[in-house]
C-alpha cells in the first residue's frame, strides 16, 4: 500500500519558488530543491516528475500569486490611475528580489511550449486586468483618450519586466521609483 504524502505541495512549492527565483533552472540542483522543500528525492519525482515538472509548478504558482497582487493592487483605489499607481508602486517596492515570471523568459524564451503556455496565460490576465483599469482612467479623465489601452498595458508590462531586470543590476531604490514614475507618465 502506498504510503500518503507526508508535505503540503503548496508550501513545497513555495520553497522551490524561492530556489528557482535566485538560481534559475540551469542553475538548482534536484539537492537544493529537495532541501529546500524538505521532502525526499523519491517525494519530489513522484509528485512533480522530474525538476522540469517542479519548475513549471513553480512558475504557474509564482504567476498567478503575481497576477493575484497586481490585480489587488488594480483594484485597490477607487480612482483607476491610483490602482494603477499602487500596482507600480507595488512593483518597485518588490522589485530587488528575483522575479521567476522575468527569469524563467530570459532563461527559455519560447524555446518549451509548456512554459510559454504558463506565461501566455500570465501575460493575458495580467494585460487584461491593466486595460480595464486604463479604460476606467481614461473615462475619468486621467489618461490619455489619445492612447490603445492594449499598447499601454504592453508598455506597463514591459516596463515590469525592465524595473525587475534594473533591481537586479543594481539600480538603487530612487532609480527604481524613477522608472516606475516614468512609466505612469507614459500614460498621460
Amino acid at each position: 500500500m502506498a504510503r500518503p504524502k507526508a508535505f503540503d505541495t503548496e508550501e513545497a512549492l513555495d520553497a522551490a519558488i524561492g530556489v528557482f527565483r535566485e538560481h534559475g533552472f540551469e542553475g538548482t540542483s534536484a539537492d537544493m530543491l529537495v532541501k529546500a522543500m524538505g521532502i525526499g528525492r523519491q517525494s519530489l519525482y513522484d509528485t512533480f516528475g522530474d525538476k522540469w515538472g517542479v519548475y513549471c509548478a513553480a512558475v504557474r504558482r509564482y504567476s498567478a500569486q503575481e497576477g493575484e497582487a497586481h490585480a489587488a493592487a488594480l483594484r485597490s483605489r477607487p480612482r483607476a490611475i491610483e490602482g494603477l499607481r499602487a500596482m507600480v508602486e507595488r512593483l518597485v517596492e518588490d522589485a530587488g528580489q528575483a522575479c521567476l515570471g522575468v527569469g524563467s523568459i530570459c532563461e527559455f524564451g519560447r524555446a518549451r511550449a509548456d512554459l510559454a503556455k504558463i506565461h501566455d496565460a500570465a501575460e493575458r490576465a495580467l494585460h487584461g486586468a491593466i486595460v480595464e483599469r486604463v479604460r476606467a482612467a481614461q473615462a475619468d479623465g486621467d489618461v490619455g483618450v489619445d492612447l490603445k489601452p492594449e499598447e499601454a498595458a504592453g508598455f506597463l508590462v514591459a516596463s515590469f519586466a525592465a524595473i525587475r531586470i534594473a533591481a537586479r543590476g543594481g539600480a538603487k531604490a530612487d532609480q527604481l521609483r524613477g522608472l516606475g514614475r516614468l512609466a505612469l507618465r507614459a500614460l498621460r
